[in-house]
């Protein structure tokens, strides 16, 4: 049990991470578009930046570290990263899969630029999902229950941006955003 957590912070940290094959992709995609309020972000975003892993990690001291993808419209325009790192009351490990909307041209822009970082400002609102397998909620904005579409919170957009969670697996004592710092490589044709 023991191999859990330090194999979570170790991907946090980026020692180790898992492969995100394409499928891996469109699954996380297909699991957010079925998972309470964020199928309706699909229809009334201009796009997107998804994570099928986020392994995150701490005691103490955490961090968190994901590979992703960024969509424009629909069509795959480029890769992200996101690494966090966060002092104060924390301990655990969790893995979860991640997506941020992008209301508009101007926030996939600010996104898009090279590095972007999240405020303290900034909530996710967590999801569960029923997807092959059991996944949790927490959140520091908001919380699910019960499974597939019915999330208890309205997802909203916050300065352009929404950004929602699926928990994986682990436990936690510590969830947020705010931190998150992503780095972005336009796709080569």
């Amino acid at each position: 049990m023991k191999a859990i957590p330090l194999l979570l912070l170790s991907m946090a940290l980026g020692l180790v991470s898992l492969p995100a094959s394409a499928d891996k992709y469109s699954d996380t995609v297909e699991l957010f578009k079925n998972a309470g309020e964020s199928a309706e972000f699909f229809d009334r975003s201009y796009g997107y930046a998804v994570f099928p892993t986020v392994g995150k990690g701490g005691l103490g001291v955490g961090a968190a570290h994901g590979s992703g993808r960024v969509y424009k419209q629909g069509k795959w325009v480029g890769d992200t990263t996101m690494n966090q790192v966060s002092v104060g009351l924390q301990a655990g490990g969790q893995a979860y899969s991640q997506i941020i909307f992008f209301e508009d041209e101007r926030a996939f822009d600010e996104f898009t630029r090279g590095n972007f970082e999240f405020g303290a400002d900034v909530d996710a609102v967590a999801l569960t999902a029923a997807a092959g397998a059991r996944a949790g909620t927490t959140g520091a904005a908001a919380g699910a229950s019960g499974g597939k579409k019915d999330a208890t919170n309205v997802g909203r957009f916050y300065k352009g941006m929404a950004v929602f969670t699926i928990v994986k697996g682990g436990a936690m004592y510590e969830a947020t955003v705010a931190g998150q710092k992503f780095s972005y490589k336009p796709r080569e044709a």
